[in-house]
């Protein structure tokens, strides 16, 4: 059993030796961006220093910060979603300068004090056209880089801050959850509230 445990630990030192490498942030030079400590996402965007934003989970807010903004490793095969949809509340929590967007992931585990990490793939939140005609899906129309597209604002009347509230809507039909590719796909580490 000591044998296995050993083992076990020198395999997790490895994964983990591997996953910082293949993110490009083990042991980098300083970034200037960097000498003022972590910064907000849109202040550094198309740079590999780590950033934060806001996200929902559960219908509360908390910081994600990211070790840089793409993931640059063989694609994990278990990821939580991150979803991003119209902005849920009076100041958008991302990239402003590009769209007006939200995010929203998972259950934050209270066990550890809400802190954790996870492997996500991105989504956008989109009404769907039963969702729109049926009126049941309010749209924000907002272009990512290409033509407006209707971003789920509002869902039966409520709010979507939660993966409960967008995965609802989902299995109803008032909108699709699009699968951005393995380009999406970050790390990111909650901290708790």
């Amino acid at each position: 059993m000591i044998q296995s445990n050993r083992t076990m630990r020198a395999a997790r030192v490895l994964v983990a030796a591997l996953a910082l490498g293949g993110l490009g942030i083990a042991a980098p030079a300083p970034q200037p961006a960097e000498a003022a400590g972590i910064r907000s996402c849109p202040t550094v965007i198309g740079s590999p220093v780590g950033c934060y934003e806001t996200v929902w989970a559960n219908g509360a807010e908390y910081r994600m910060t990211f070790s840089n903004q793409s993931f640059a490793g063989a694609t994990p095969t278990t990821l939580a979603p991150f979803y991003v949809l119209a902005p849920q509340g009076d100041v958008a929590q991302g990239f402003v300068s590009v769209f007006p967007h939200d995010h929203v992931v998972g259950y934050v585990p209270t066990a550890n004090g809400g802190h954790y990490s996870t492997r996500l793939q991105g989504f956008f939140v989109l009404c769907t056209g039963q969702g729109l005609v049926s009126g049941a899906c309010v749209p924000l129309w907002m272009s990512p880089g290409g033509p407006a597209l209707p971003f789920a604002d509002v869902v039966a009347g409520g709010a979507l801050t939660s993966t409960d509230a967008i995965e609802a809507a989902a299995a109803a039909g008032n909108v699709a959850l699009v699968d951005l590719g393995p380009g999406a796909v970050i790390v990111g580490t909650i901290s708790g509230r």
